[in-house]
């Protein structure tokens, strides 16, 4: 058996030992400047605040509610046209007015007959996209009830009884159902965006303009193209419905594509409607 060694034999080595111990060299680490290790520190610190900060934006971002949204996308697009409209033409207005107020206007029958000509080659256009479906979410607003096309038809034609010219299509409804056409084919937000802005101001606008226009042209006759078959509040509802189920499938940035072609459906539109004092 081993004998274990005395205490006093093994003295030297845990001397030597102890000595080693307190002669180590000191770690590297420690040698490095107090100042370059804060400098660091902060610059590390602030490179995870701007991650903290760039991350806490786009959370907001995404999180942003658009005005109108909580009620659909129709109400977005509403929205956005209202704020297109003058101060006397909705209270939401915010363009300074550019033509005339609506009562000083001076109507012509022959202006008139331009602009009804006009928008029924637009109607045409919109009621031959739909039919067609390029896309499929068109499909949707065939037969809604909203249609102008068939019953511009009949005004033309009682114009025609009067012994009227119908005039051939001008350059605003030319430009704008060529535009048209060529939305459809690759922009289906863009177009939507259109469709509605055509019909529903139509609806509005549209109609207290014709009472306006037939009170100095046309001894207050009404049109076809100012009535429509069955309660119009509910065909309008019916569609928006139909509106606000096709833009569930947009992303975000789709629907913000839609809402920035308002100002182009509007400065269309404004060119036609400005040849009924032409």
């Amino acid at each position: 058996m081993a004998s274990i060694a005395p205490l006093s034999q093994s003295q030297p080595l845990l001397e030597k030992t102890q000595f080693a111990v307190l002669n180590k060299p000191q770690n590297q680490f420690c040698s490095i400047p107090f100042s370059r290790f804060t400098q660091s520190s902060n610059l590390f610190l602030k490179k995870s605040r701007m991650v903290v900060v760039s991350a806490t934006t786009a959370a907001e971002k995404s999180n942003k509610r658009y005005p109108g949204e909580a009620k659909g996308f129709v109400e977005e697009m509403r929205f956005v046209a209202m704020k297109l409209h003058t101060k006397d033409q909705a209270k939401e207005g915010e363009k300074e007015p550019v033509d005339q107020p609506l009562a000083k206007w001076e109507p012509t029958v022959e202006g008139y007959l331009k602009f009804l000509v006009d928008s029924k080659l637009v109607y045409d256009t919109l009621e031959r996209i739909v039919e067609k479906a390029p896309f499929p979410e068109y499909a949707e607003f065939r037969n809604t009830g909203l249609e102008r096309s068939e019953v511009l038809a009949k005004d033309l034609e009682w114009f025609r009884q009067q012994g009227h010219a119908i005039p051939e299509p001008s350059t605003p409804g030319l430009t704008y159902a060529r535009y048209l056409e060529e939305l459809s084919e690759k922009d289906p937000q863009a177009f939507i965006c259109h469709f509605y802005n055509t019909y529903f101001a139509h609806s509005a606008g549209g109609r207290m303009i014709g009472r306006k226009v037939a009170e100095k042209v046309l001894d207050k006759k009404e049109l076809e193209f100012y009535k429509w078959d069955g309660d119009l509040s509910q065909l309008l509802q019916n569609v928006r419905d139909k509106l606000n189920k096709v833009a569930e499938n947009w992303t975000r940035e789709e629907k913000n594509h839609c809402l920035e072609e308002t100002e182009k459906s509007f400065k269309f539109s404004g060119a036609i409607l400005r040849l009924i004092f032409s």
